[in-house]
């Protein structure tokens, strides 16, 4: 899942990338496809649709954009640990080693929640689809 807010600002400045962030890992899953225990269909959704099924929050999950736009963000930014913060202007939450996997991505405005997308991509990408793609299936029920 990856996840954004409703809020006006978030459909305008975060939706887009997010929709940057699926092509990410479209391209990646046709890279790795042989590497999967699991089919991968990553879907772009709310912040209101997410935390309000249940069964969604039992997914590997990337919350994108602030606090302030992003309802998910705001309750994870005080569950999860930083990974990487940039001069207090930019914050990365997620478990290094990927047992957790749930990210946060945000910056304190639009230009710096870009640059957490981009470091996202470029140092984590890779490592967390790996964990995803070689995840056990969450039993339903």
């Amino acid at each position: 899942m990856i996840v954004v807010g409703a809020h006006l600002r978030a459909e305008v400045a975060d939706r887009p990338l997010a929709y940057r962030l699926l092509e990410a890992m479209h391209q990646w899953i046709g890279q790795h496809l042989a590497l999967m225990d699991v089919p991968l269909a990553p879907v772009v959704c709310s912040d209101i649709w997410y935390m309000n099924h249940e069964e969604l929050q039992r997914r590997p999950t990337i919350s994108l954009g602030g606090p302030g736009v992003n309802a998910l963000s705001a309750y994870w930014t005080q569950k999860l640990s930083p990974a990487v913060v940039r001069d207090d202007q930019l914050l990365i939450q997620l478990d290094p080693e990927f047992v957790d996997l749930r990210v946060c991505l945000w910056g304190m405005n639009h230009q710096r929640t870009i640059e957490a997308l981009d470091y996202f991509l470029e140092h984590y990408l890779d490592s967390y689809l790996r964990a995803v793609a070689t995840q056990v299936e969450p039993q339903e029920g």
